[in-house]
Protein backbone atom coordinates (compact mmCIF):
# COMPACT_ATOMS: atom_id res chain seq x y z
CA UNK A 1 0.00 0.00 0.00
CA UNK A 2 1.30 3.26 -0.71
CA UNK A 3 1.47 6.00 1.37
CA UNK A 4 -0.27 9.15 1.61
CA UNK A 5 1.72 12.44 0.42
CA UNK A 6 1.84 15.16 2.92
CA UNK A 7 -0.08 17.68 1.22
CA UNK A 8 2.05 20.11 -0.28
CA UNK A 9 3.06 23.93 1.21
CA UNK A 10 2.01 26.87 -0.72
CA UNK A 11 4.22 29.87 -0.34
CA UNK A 12 2.45 32.47 -0.87
CA UNK A 13 4.22 35.22 0.19
CA UNK A 14 7.82 35.39 0.76
CA UNK A 15 9.01 35.96 3.96
CA UNK A 16 10.48 38.89 5.77
CA UNK A 17 11.85 39.94 9.09
CA UNK A 18 9.70 42.76 9.10
CA UNK A 19 6.66 40.98 7.94
CA UNK A 20 3.94 40.43 11.33
CA UNK A 21 3.63 36.99 10.78
CA UNK A 22 6.01 34.47 8.87
CA UNK A 23 3.48 33.86 5.87
CA UNK A 24 1.88 37.07 5.81
CA UNK A 25 1.95 39.80 3.54
CA UNK A 26 1.53 42.92 6.43
CA UNK A 27 4.22 44.68 7.78
CA UNK A 28 4.54 44.25 11.18
CA UNK A 29 5.25 47.98 12.40
CA UNK A 30 1.92 48.67 10.33
CA UNK A 31 0.49 46.46 12.99
CA UNK A 32 2.79 47.88 15.77
CA UNK A 33 0.77 51.64 14.91
CA UNK A 34 -2.98 49.89 14.90
CA UNK A 35 -2.12 48.14 18.75
CA UNK A 36 -0.77 51.72 19.80
CA UNK A 37 -3.81 53.39 17.88
CA UNK A 38 -6.10 51.16 19.84
CA UNK A 39 -4.25 51.37 23.35
CA UNK A 40 -4.65 55.06 23.43
CA UNK A 41 -9.18 55.14 23.41
CA UNK A 42 -8.36 51.83 25.58
CA UNK A 43 -6.51 53.54 28.53
CA UNK A 44 -8.53 56.68 27.86
CA UNK A 45 -11.69 54.63 28.30
CA UNK A 46 -10.27 52.27 31.32
CA UNK A 47 -9.48 55.82 32.90
CA UNK A 48 -12.57 57.49 32.17
CA UNK A 49 -14.55 54.53 33.66
CA UNK A 50 -12.20 54.41 37.37
CA UNK A 51 -13.18 58.30 37.06
CA UNK A 52 -16.51 57.77 36.69
CA UNK A 53 -17.02 55.05 40.10
CA UNK A 54 -14.11 56.43 42.32
CA UNK A 55 -13.60 59.93 43.10
CA UNK A 56 -14.61 63.17 42.25
CA UNK A 57 -12.96 63.86 39.14
CA UNK A 58 -15.94 63.68 36.81
CA UNK A 59 -18.31 65.49 39.49
CA UNK A 60 -20.13 69.28 38.70
CA UNK A 61 -17.63 71.94 41.17
CA UNK A 62 -20.86 73.16 42.60
CA UNK A 63 -22.23 70.43 45.09
CA UNK A 64 -25.70 71.71 44.99
CA UNK A 65 -25.60 70.86 40.87
CA UNK A 66 -24.99 67.18 42.50
CA UNK A 67 -27.95 67.14 44.76
CA UNK A 68 -30.13 68.43 42.12
CA UNK A 69 -29.18 66.33 39.89
CA UNK A 70 -29.63 63.13 42.79
CA UNK A 71 -33.16 64.75 43.44
CA UNK A 72 -34.38 65.41 39.69
CA UNK A 73 -36.26 62.77 36.57
CA UNK A 74 -35.64 63.25 33.20
CA UNK A 75 -38.16 64.60 31.11
CA UNK A 76 -38.43 60.73 29.26
CA UNK A 77 -39.39 58.68 32.52
CA UNK A 78 -39.44 58.96 36.24
CA UNK A 79 -37.61 56.03 36.73
CA UNK A 80 -34.22 57.41 36.67
CA UNK A 81 -32.64 60.76 38.22
CA UNK A 82 -30.46 63.39 35.88
CA UNK A 83 -27.44 61.71 38.24
CA UNK A 84 -27.75 57.97 37.96
CA UNK A 85 -28.50 58.71 33.86
CA UNK A 86 -25.41 61.07 34.09
CA UNK A 87 -23.43 57.36 35.57
CA UNK A 88 -24.69 55.54 33.18
CA UNK A 89 -23.97 57.74 30.30
CA UNK A 90 -20.51 58.16 31.72
CA UNK A 91 -20.43 54.10 31.51
CA UNK A 92 -21.14 52.76 28.55
CA UNK A 93 -19.27 56.13 27.14
CA UNK A 94 -15.97 54.07 28.78
CA UNK A 95 -17.16 50.57 27.75
CA UNK A 96 -17.26 51.62 23.95
CA UNK A 97 -13.70 53.68 24.04
CA UNK A 98 -12.49 50.15 26.00
CA UNK A 99 -14.35 47.76 23.15
CA UNK A 100 -13.00 50.04 20.59
CA UNK A 101 -9.00 49.53 21.77
CA UNK A 102 -9.82 45.70 22.66
CA UNK A 103 -11.33 44.93 19.58
CA UNK A 104 -8.89 46.86 17.24
CA UNK A 105 -6.33 45.98 19.36
CA UNK A 106 -6.27 42.31 19.00
CA UNK A 107 -6.89 42.51 15.19
CA UNK A 108 -3.70 44.45 14.73
CA UNK A 109 -1.45 42.02 16.78
CA UNK A 110 -3.68 38.55 16.79
CA UNK A 111 -5.06 38.77 13.45
CA UNK A 112 -3.35 41.18 10.71
CA UNK A 113 -4.70 39.61 7.54
CA UNK A 114 -7.99 39.85 8.89
CA UNK A 115 -7.93 43.69 9.63
CA UNK A 116 -5.70 45.10 6.48
CA UNK A 117 -7.55 42.34 4.14
CA UNK A 118 -11.27 44.25 4.79
CA UNK A 119 -11.80 47.70 4.04
CA UNK A 120 -15.17 47.50 6.10
CA UNK A 121 -13.26 47.24 9.57
CA UNK A 122 -10.58 49.88 8.07
CA UNK A 123 -13.33 51.49 7.45
CA UNK A 124 -15.01 51.46 10.40
CA UNK A 125 -12.02 52.18 12.71
CA UNK A 126 -11.03 55.20 11.06
CA UNK A 127 -14.70 56.03 11.12
CA UNK A 128 -15.14 55.85 14.93
CA UNK A 129 -11.64 57.75 15.64
CA UNK A 130 -12.62 60.32 13.45
CA UNK A 131 -15.86 60.78 15.02
CA UNK A 132 -13.72 60.12 18.51
CA UNK A 133 -12.19 63.23 17.50
CA UNK A 134 -15.03 65.48 16.57
CA UNK A 135 -17.09 64.57 19.96
CA UNK A 136 -13.60 65.32 22.11
CA UNK A 137 -13.28 68.50 19.65
CA UNK A 138 -16.84 69.86 20.51
CA UNK A 139 -17.39 68.48 23.83
CA UNK A 140 -14.23 68.00 26.12
CA UNK A 141 -11.30 69.09 27.29
CA UNK A 142 -7.09 69.10 25.57
CA UNK A 143 -6.29 65.50 27.00
CA UNK A 144 -9.38 63.46 25.44
CA UNK A 145 -8.86 65.35 22.29
CA UNK A 146 -5.11 65.49 21.69
CA UNK A 147 -5.18 61.31 22.45
CA UNK A 148 -7.71 60.86 20.19
CA UNK A 149 -6.32 62.73 17.81
CA UNK A 150 -2.95 60.93 18.16
CA UNK A 151 -4.54 57.70 17.37
CA UNK A 152 -6.28 58.66 14.66
CA UNK A 153 -2.75 59.73 13.07
CA UNK A 154 -0.67 56.61 14.23
CA UNK A 155 -3.68 54.49 12.84
CA UNK A 156 -3.40 56.61 9.36
CA UNK A 157 0.14 55.20 9.28
CA UNK A 158 -0.78 52.44 10.43
CA UNK A 159 -2.50 51.85 7.00
CA UNK A 160 -0.25 53.57 4.98
CA UNK A 161 2.40 51.46 5.89
CA UNK A 162 0.52 48.06 5.07
CA UNK A 163 0.14 49.81 1.64
CA UNK A 164 3.56 50.07 1.04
Amino acid sequence: MRRARPPKRRSGAIRHPWRSRPNSTIPALASLLIAASAAIPLALGALHLFYTHRGRMLFPRDEELVEDMKRTALVITRETTVWRAWIGFNTTHSMSLILFGLFYGWLALAAPDVLFGSWFLKLVGLGMLAAFVALARRYFFRVPFRGVVLATALYLAGLTIAVI
